[in-house]
């Protein structure tokens, strides 16, 4: 090898050295700068990082609750112990208050038409590993009452910051809004502290997502069945409950794998009444954060009853012609079957015929004896059978004999009265 051709491939090795060593400092960057632009351009309006206090970022403590969170800065000094974190975040002192006082910070109410989340850092820390209380994650929707937390942690974490998530199911044009809130505890010692709010417009990592939930109807009286449907790794061990609006939490009854990333929840309402009927959602909660699925309608129906009893509308020895009278109920249509029930008030059974006439003439009856005669109606869906309506109580004519003007009633009771004397 001549000493150019040498001097070409020295050359040539340290150049390739040097390519291998701008790969190793330059790649990370340029992967570092693709991952942030991505992550900005997810992001939602309602996160906050707090480097310019909560208002800046439309968040808001709440007018009732019994206390406000407090803004720390990095500008500005703060009283806090020097092994908590530095920077700007929320902060609440448990010692300043009471046992179960509580303080609660609002974000901004939200509107998506899709599953998102919503991830946060939290901690909970005291110097001497007490108990400093309990934050709870609340999601309101359209305003209505604040329900049970979604998820909580309670106890000491320690003074390094924590990663949870929120999966939120919501669909337009339902909107939410996301509390926190702290809980002071009886030991009243620590700090609960929250920071770096992001909301992004793709499903979590950690937290199951729920699938639209739907409403459900049942008659007054029968079972209720929701089923959520969730997406998550895992997720089928998470702690899983159905949260009604009002704070009732309503233990899952069976849970069953539908894939390894898909799973469904069963929930029974046993024998409803038009009390139970309201707005129901689906809850999960693991460690690592919680999904909350959409509010779905519990529709309890009151199975039809007539108001008023049959109507007479014409009588002979052995039949009887009545109208319904089922246009007034009391209860909730759909009429998809009338009945006629009758039986004589002296008997012990009873008939029933289906009708579909306004009127109906009822045959073979016997001659000179009273009927009771009350209406059913029945709509749609297991138990839609109301109870009878008010009964007609009327009597069939006497029979006419064919030899003779007078009626057969008439020689029985002639007979009767002999019988007496």
């Amino acid at each position: 090898m001549s000493r150019s051709e040498l001097d070409n491939e020295v050359v040539w090795m340290l150049f390739t050295e040097v390519m291998e060593l701008l790969e190793v400092l330059i790649r990370p960057a340029i992967t570092v700068m693709i991952s942030e632009k991505k992550e900005s351009f997810f992001l939602l309006l309602g996160g906050c990082t707090f480097d310019d206090g909560p208002g800046a970022c439309d968040y808001h403590q709440d007018l009732y609750d019994d206390f406000e969170w407090v803004h720390v800065s990095v500008q500005e000094p703060h009283y806090l112990p020097p092994e908590m974190p530095q920077g700007s975040y929320m902060i609440v002192d448990s010692s300043n208050h009471d046992p179960g006082e509580k303080a609660r910070l609002q974000l901004p109410t939200m509107k998506e038409n899709d599953t998102h989340c919503i991830d946060f850092s939290y901690l909970l820390y005291s110097q001497k590993g007490l108990n400093p209380g309990t934050l709870n994650i609340l999601v309101r929707v359209n305003k209505g009452p604040l329900a049970n937390p979604i998820w909580n942690v309670t106890g000491f974490t320690g003074r390094d910051w924590l990663r949870a998530e929120l999966a939120v199911s919501t669909f337009w044009p339902n909107e939410y809004q996301v509390i926190f809130e702290a809980e002071v505890s009886g030991g009243r010692s620590g700090y609960i502290a929250i920071d770096d709010i992001q909301v992004l417009s793709y499903p979590c990592d950690k937290s199951p997502h729920f699938l639209r939930l739907g409403d459900v109807e049942v008659n007054a009286g029968q079972n209720a069945t929701f089923q959520c449907i969730a997406t998550g790794r895992d997720a089928v061990h998470n702690k899983l409950w159905l949260q009604r609006r009002n704070g009732e939490d309503i233990p899952v009854a069976q849970t069953k794998n539908i894939n390894h990333r898909r799973f469904a929840a069963s929930f029974r309402l046993q024998e409803v009444t038009k009390t139970d009927q309201d707005l129901y959602r689906c809850v999960t909660q693991s460690e690592r954060g919680s999904g909350v699925s959409n509010f779905a309608q519990l529709i309890v129906r009151e199975p039809p009853r007539p108001i008023a009893p049959p109507q007479l509308l014409g009588v002979g020895p052995t039949y009887l012609l009545i109208q319904l009278n089922a246009n007034s109920i009391i209860g909730d249509g759909p009429i998809i079957l009338k009945e006629v029930e009758y039986r004589m008030t002296s008997g012990s059974w009873t008939e029933t015929h289906a009708v579909n006439a306004p009127t109906y003439k009822l045959w073979h009856l016997d001659p000179d004896t009273e009927y009771e005669i009350r209406v059913l109606l029945t709509r749609p869906g297991e138990g839609g059978t109301g109870l009878p309506g008010p009964p007609l109580i009327t009597r069939t004519k006497c029979a006419e004999l064919k030899t003779k003007t007078m009626r057969i009633c008439e020689y029985i009771n002639m007979y009767k009265m002999s019988f007496v004397s």
